[in-house]
């Protein structure tokens, strides 16, 4: 086994560009994520070539633009691309879900982008995921008329920008963990996302985790975590 994870990780370096981890699956039980701003077209096709020797995980590519997203496919044409969520994920196909149910929620359209990122995250790390978008307190009969599926979950994503309330609000309505996450959504006093991640961070309902603003890929694989079968 040793012998192959070293063959494997030779396989998988390039010198000066990428060096994929491939033993993560076994080590933490989740693959790697390649995060795509900052790296040119050309790296990202390397790193691409490098990945068809791997099919067996499931890769996934985060803050994938158009530009990018189209140097990726070359290499992996059926990769599944979401350019809303800017995610690409190869093989397409997520794996056969197990654990309890992730649910994202989002508190309007505007977040859409980075609950999705959260949704896509959690599905192809195995967790059946779902999405409800556009439930945020400004109309708060919406968030409490789904409450049951609030209630059905094992773990609950919320993604919200402006005041950041959401999180607490529905974290005061159901038993399970709630992953809060902050968008960078809002006018000038949200700071591009700081004000509601301080108003998550100071939420008064118990059993609310906060992770970094717009950090959609780190809200899934927490909620993947926290679902996952024991």
């Amino acid at each position: 086994m040793a012998e192959h994870s070293t063959q494997s990780a030779a396989r998988a370096a390039q010198p000066g560009v990428v060096e994929l981890d491939v033993d993560r699956v076994r080590r933490r039980g989740y693959p790697e994520a390649i995060y795509c701003e900052g790296k040119s077209r050309e790296d990202l096709r390397t790193i691409a070539r490098l990945i068809t020797d791997h099919p067996d995980t499931h890769h996934l590519f985060t803050r994938v633009d158009e530009e990018k997203a189209a140097a990726i496919l070359e290499i992996l044409p059926d990769a599944h691309h979401d350019p809303v969520a800017r995610f690409l994920a190869w093989p397409p196909t997520p794996p056969s879900p197990q654990g309890l149910r992730v649910l994202v929620a989002c508190a309007g359209t505007s977040d859409l982008p980075i609950a999705r990122e959260a949704l896509l995250t959690a599905r192809y790390l195995g967790r059946e995921a779902s999405l409800i978008a556009d439930v945020g307190i400004a109309g708060v009969h919406r968030t409490l008329a789904r409450t049951g599926e609030f209630r059905a979950a094992g773990a609950i994503i919320v993604a919200a920008g402006m005041d950041g309330a959401l999180p607490g609000l529905i974290a005061g309505l159901v038993s399970c963990p709630v992953v809060a996450l902050p968008t960078s959504v809002g006018y000038g006093a949200a700071f591009n996302g700081l004000a509601p991640l301080l108003t998550m961070l100071n939420a008064c309902a118990p059993g609310v985790g906060v992770v970094n603003i717009d950090n959609g890929y780190g809200a899934g694989h927490l909620a993947a975590q926290i679902t996952a079968p024991r």
